[in-house]
């Protein structure tokens, strides 16, 4: 197995612990569109306690990658993330994040 498939299966995993019903297909493009980012230990995580790092979240995700429209409705989005993915779990990776933020907003066809 490639690094990439170790990633996509950890990702994969910890979604169905969660119970969070992501698409595994779309996890693995989420994973794969990340590129570089889900090898290096803090860049493959998102802090939900860092409010630096959750504008970067809304700005370069959801606005740049997605084509949102900065709304109130963004901030409410990545808040309920970070409660679905549990204020105790440590492991909040990137992708599976960006994913349910992929799902909330219905933007999935730009993954396939």
């Amino acid at each position: 197995m490639s690094q990439l498939d170790d990633k996509m299966a950890l990702y994969r995993a910890e979604a169905e612990k969660l119970g969070l019903g992501i698409d595994a297909n779309l996890l693995d493009a989420v994973t794969k569109s990340l590129g570089p980012l889900i090898y290096n230990e803090d860049s493959s995580r998102v802090s939900c306690s860092d409010n630096e790092e959750l504008a970067r979240v809304k700005s370069n995700f959801l606005i740049k990658k997605l084509g949102m429209e900065d709304s109130p409705e963004l901030d409410a989005a990545i808040k309920e993330v970070c409660e679905q993915l549990g204020s105790s779990n440590r492991n909040k990776f990137r992708a599976v994040f960006y994913a349910c933020l992929v799902k909330k907003f219905g933007k999935e066809a730009m993954y396939q």
